[in-house]
């Protein structure tokens, strides 16, 4: 009779003690929950404040470039025309035109066969994650308007993309006004 008794008393033991156990670990959930919660809140705050330091970096950088001039760009209205970064913006790509600056400073044979100015022109196929650094890699005098870029909707895009291009459009204003450069949207032709 004493082994049944020992057998029934380590039995409940065994059940209390796994019933312990698992009480322990039901009240060590919430607070594992809050704590996970909160590295997660801290990590978010983190990302935060990187992503402020370095669009703050890419501000100050494009500041090196001077405020635009509207007078030097009004009257202008064909894309070949711009001298100032321009941007055709597909769905998924931006087209980067930039007009580099004649090394020359002469005027004796400007534009002519010597010297044309489609040799001085660069297209580049980016992302729109790239724009800003691809906008300081560009040198000063590529900015002859000061910090204004000419977008435009990609002409040659099929009618079914025009939805997903203009939310890209709107992608690149946004990204551009937030790095303090003034945007002239041309129509689409």
């Amino acid at each position: 009779m004493l082994e049944g008794v020992r057998a029934i008393l380590t039995k409940r033991w065994m059940v209390v003690l796994v019933l312990g156990l698992v009480c322990v670990a039901g009240c060590r959930g919430p607070e594992q929950a809050v704590s996970t919660v909160a590295n997660e809140a801290r990590d978010a705050e983190h990302k935060v404040q990187a992503a402020n330091a370095e669009r703050d970096r890419l501000r100050k950088e494009l500041e090196k470039i001077a405020v635009p001039t509207k007078s030097r760009y009004v009257d202008v209205h064909e894309p070949g025309q711009w001298a100032n970064p321009f941007l055709s913006v597909d769905a998924q790509m931006i087209n980067l035109r930039v007009t580099l600056a004649d090394a020359n400073t002469s005027n004796i044979g400007e534009g002519g066969f010597m010297r044309p100015k489609a040799a001085r022109v660069r297209e580049l196929q980016i992302r729109l994650k790239d724009l800003p650094e691809a906008l300081i890699a560009l040198p000063e005098d590529a900015w002859p308007y000061g910090r204004v870029v000419a977008v435009e909707e990609y002409p040659l895009a099929d009618k079914s993309q025009k939805p997903a291009i203009r939310r890209q459009v709107e992608a690149v204003i946004a990204q551009l006004n937030d790095l303090g450069v003034v945007v002239d949207e041309w129509p689409s032709r």
